[in-house]
């Protein structure tokens, strides 16, 4: 059941999953795949700055990658004192569900904030869910090696 809280968008992608999780791992990674945070600028300590492609507002957001889970924890806010882990990316190696050793399942999971409007949370929904697709392009077409 869900109560709009949250948001699945996942794409098998025909790579290999350490691959596509060091993609997703890497700050400066951010303009290619991700809708919220272009013209990144990198601040002090693992923080980047990241431009709205929808609307020209601007996000810190500090990446906590745990390698041994393929895990991506996205902390997002206005200040460093506000950063919340909001969006989770998460890599699953294809024979974990029955795929091959050279594909994998890239799965974004985002939690609504009280405070963000329903435009706002469609808005990050739907891009999600284009971003799966564009990570799943990147790779295959052999943009990114």
């Amino acid at each position: 059941m869900s109560a709009g809280q949250s948001h699945v968008a996942s794409a098998v992608i025909a790579a290999p999953a350490g691959r596509v999780f060091t993609f997703m791992a890497e700050p400066a990674m951010l303009p290619r795949w991700s809708f919220g945070a272009w013209e990144i600028e990198r601040l002090d300590g693992g923080i980047v700055r990241g431009t709205s492609l929808f609307d020209r507002s601007q996000v810190l957001v500090r990446i906590a990658a745990d390698p041994r889970t393929l895990s991506i924890d996205y902390h997002l806010g206005q200040t460093v004192e506000t950063m919340q882990p909001r969006i989770n990316v998460r890599v699953v190696p294809g024979p974990v569900v029955g795929l091959g050793e050279e594909e994998c399942v890239l799965t974004f999971l985002a939690w609504r904030g009280a405070a963000m409007t329903g435009d706002r949370w469609r808005r990050l929904t739907a891009a999600h869910e284009l971003e799966a697709v564009l990570v799943k392009s990147l790779f295959e077409s052999g943009q990114i090696t």
